[in-house]
């Protein structure tokens, strides 16, 4: 077979080319292009194409390749075309999809269609996605796909690989195959590499890998991406309760959850869904953010609030409006830093009950130094700059009261709201942002009120 050379042409440069084509009506033109290209490549055009360039795409695909360009998409513009898609041609795509994600389409499907879908289908593929949705999202059942190639550990390498050769071809991202007893419980695995290098009259059970770590049916997605990271498996086995071999996960669906779990917690610091489309609808756009603003808005009229609760000392003061955005300031940037630390040691599995309260008392003595520090240097600016020592002293105190609070905020926001079930990517950074400006604006204006209008 040829070795395929990459284009050298890039995706933007094919954007341009198929919308001008469109613009000029050589829809044929199109459908051929979008033939000779691969599914990972059309489904990139499709999620960077406004909305009527999208649809008149998706009617030009070849439905043969539904399925894989399916498989390839973000979960909002796969929801919205599903959403116009037939049973019919959803039972079609099915064809050609991944157990994992038949059964993501599905379970966003009305039950209706749902039901239509399933009767469209044909008795294997029903069996297989059945199986699929009765495992919980976000699980390892719902990752893993049943496309496994057993072995006996009593069989000859040379039978193997006869039957191998009979078979013609291998699951993707087959590294290992597994070995199991009469009743499907794992006792190991065969490496392809010592299948193909070992001696021909072997058994499978003299050279089988019998320390195979499995993953447990209902282990959580993101544990399991922590296990392929940490051990850097290719594919691993998944199995049940009583160590039956129910299928496998490979390094292809890891790499989406990694890839997930990272825009989530980016587009969380934002108040905004993962799956947010670029190129989505205006309005729907518009209400999903206008949720988060009101949000924040609230948060931020409670810290005006503080501001006007002193706002006798604000007018006699010209100098305090002019520095009391300081202290807030510092103290959301240095509680940012510890929240995104927190943030990401939660998600790789690093903080728990065990070493918690000591990372607390880390990033408040880290606060507290942080606060000392600049205190200092913020209380010799405003004197050299104002001339003014009792000023320099409030601001400095009320730094330093509140870079504290910041290093103690950061660490324990996140792991309250995990424990309530909150994700802290989403909520974490405006309920800090609310602490940090509202204890800010009490320290500095609470303190020039008790020493300076005394």
């Amino acid at each position: 077979m040829p070795i395929e050379v990459l284009d050298n042409e890039t995706t933007d440069q094919r954007l341009n080319q198929l919308t001008k084509a469109l613009g000029s009506g050589m829809f044929v033109h199109v459908r051929n292009m979008l033939q000779d290209m691969a599914a990972s490549d059309i489904a990139f055009i499709l999620e960077s194409s406004p909305p009527r360039t999208r649809q008149v795409l998706w009617q030009l695909i070849d439905q043969e390749h539904t399925g894989e360009i399916l498989d390839e998409l973000g979960e909002e513009l796969k929801d919205a075309l599903i959403s116009q898609m037939g049973p019919e041609r959803v039972a079609k795509a099915a064809q050609s999809m991944d157990t994992d994600d038949l059964a993501y389409i599905l379970r966003s499907l009305p039950d209706s269609v749902f039901k239509q879908v399933l009767q469209s289908m044909s008795k294997q593929d029903r069996v297989r996605v059945e199986q699929a949705l009765s495992y919980p999202d976000d699980t390892a059942g719902s990752l893993m796909n049943t496309d496994t190639v057993t072995l006996r550990p009593d069989v000859n390498i040379d039978v193997i690989l006869r039957y191998l050769r009979i078979r013609g071809e291998l699951p993707e991202a087959t590294d290992m195959l597994y070995v199991v007893d009469k009743r499907d419980r794992v006792l190991g695995g065969v490496r392809i590499a010592d299948l193909l290098t070992c001696d021909p009259n072997a058994s499978v059970r003299e050279i089988m890998f019998s320390e195979l770590e499995a993953i447990p049916v209902g282990m959580s997605d993101t544990e399991v991406a922590q296990l392929f990271e940490r051990h850097d498996w290719v594919s691993a086995p998944v199995i049940d309760e009583n160590d039956k071999l129910l299928g496998r996960i490979t390094i292809d669906d890891v790499v989406d959850v990694i890839r997930e779990d990272a825009e989530h917690s980016m587009m969380g610091m934002a108040g905004m869904d993962d799956d947010t489309d670029t190129f989505g609808p205006v309005l729907k756009s518009t209400f999903r953010r206008s949720l988060w603003l009101t949000v924040n808005l609230f948060a931020a009229l409670l810290a005006a609030s503080v501001s006007n609760m002193f706002e006798g000392t604000i007018e006699q003061f010209a100098t305090i409006a002019i520095l009391m955005t300081i202290v807030p300031s510092m103290g959301g940037v240095a509680g940012n830093q510890t929240l995104a630390l927190v943030i990401r040691g939660i998600a790789l599995g690093q903080i728990g009950q065990s070493n918690s309260r000591w990372l607390i008392g880390k990033e408040l003595a880290i606060g507290f130094l942080n606060g000392l520090l600049w205190s200092i240097l913020v209380f010799a600016a405003v004197w050299v700059w104002k001339g003014d020592l009792a000023l320099g002293g409030l601001i400095a105190g009320a730094m330093l009261i509140n870079m504290t609070v910041a290093g103690l905020a950061g660490a324990t926001i996140p792991l309250i709201l995990k424990r309530m079930n909150i994700d802290p990517a989403l909520a974490g950074g405006m309920v800090l942002t609310t602490v940090t400006d509202v204890i800010g604006l009490f320290a500095f204006l609470g303190l020039a009120t008790l020493f300076l209008m005394s």
